[in-house]
């Protein structure tokens, strides 16, 4: 199964609780082609930097197996940039600056080996250059998964409403669920997103895990418990690429299947962050991967009789 994913590439400045860097590595399509990588390497990135990018993580992404024929590298520009300082409780964050750089006039292109991908990952970008790649393809992929934000619902409302309609899983946080539906019960919420176009809604809700909806079902996957958390910024992107990473290794697609793949997705998603950046996902091994999907089945494992 190919996967093709589309999303920023791009520098982060980071400060918690837990301590500050200066630019490092970070974009949506970074961590969720990094998580994907560790279900399937057949993965096509597109995406856009300047050329002040380091060479040394373009080559870590195509050591995993990413391919860069889709990365756009403009010369004489530089890359996207955002700086956040996240408070205490590190689900929420203030935006300290945002350079947006080679994004403003992001204009993606498909490579022709792309065009027929299986999967579709959508990382948080503007509606509109969504919806150029999803017309680029010459062939509707067996999953089209889109991630967006709050701040497209501020300014771009209509074409995001545009692009929701024409994907088959959305991914949001819960503060951004409500405000796309206007309902305040998260439950209420889903049935209003899942009439807008998608057959299925991902709520990411951080430390407190996700939840999965079907038009006629609930499925709800803890967060792991951990000792120390330094940086959530790349979280609900590496969930994305272990989400659809799993989906894309076992060609399923079923709600059953994907109730499986919320795990995966929350395991690497339990990775990112542990480290700032992109680090703590390079040079996993399989066995990493398996021993935190095994802590997820042991915290929610019980028998019960009702006799």
């Amino acid at each position: 199964m190919s996967l093709l994913v589309v999303g920023t590439v791009a520098f982060d400045a980071i400060e918690t609780p837990f301590g500050k860097t200066d630019k490092i590595v970070g974009g949506a399509a970074s961590y969720i082609g990094l998580a994907a990588s560790y279900f399937l390497r057949d993965i096509q990135l597109v995406s856009v930097i300047g050329d002040d990018f380091p060479e040394a993580f373009l080559n870590t992404l195509k050591s995993q197996g990413v391919g860069l024929e889709g990365l756009q590298i403009k010369k004489g520009e530089k890359s996207f940039f955002w700086s956040g300082k996240y408070h205490n409780d590190l689900n929420s964050r203030d935006t300290l600056e945002t350079q947006l750089n080679v994004l403003e006039h992001f204009d993606p292109v498909v490579p022709a080996s792309a065009k027929e991908s299986d999967f579709l990952m959508l990382g948080n970008l503007a509606p509109m250059v969504q919806q150029k790649v999803i017309n680029q393809l010459t062939k509707r992929p067996k999953l089209i998964v889109l991630d967006t934000m709050n701040f497209w619902m501020d300014i771009a409302m209509d074409d995001l409403m545009k692009t929701i309609a024409m994907i088959d899983v959305l991914t949001i946080n819960d503060s951004e669920a409500r405000q796309l539906s206007g309902e305040y019960s998260l439950v209420k919420a889903a049935q209003k997103i899942l009439k807008m176009g998608p057959k299925v809604l991902v709520i990411k809700k951080g430390e407190h895990g996700a939840l999965l909806f079907n038009k006629e079902e609930v499925f709800f996957a803890p967060a792991l418990p951990l000792e120390e958390v330094y940086d959530p910024t790349g979280a609900g992107d590496s969930f994305a690429g272990g989400f659809i990473g799993y989906l894309a290794k076992t060609k399923d697609i079923s709600f059953d299947n994907m109730k499986r793949a919320i795990i995966f997705g929350s395991a690497m998603a339990s990775f990112t962050v542990e480290k700032f950046g992109t680090e703590r996902l390079i040079g996993l091994s399989q066995e990493d991967v398996d021993d935190r999907v095994q802590e997820f089945v042991d915290l929610v494992q019980f028998d019960i009789s009702l006799v």
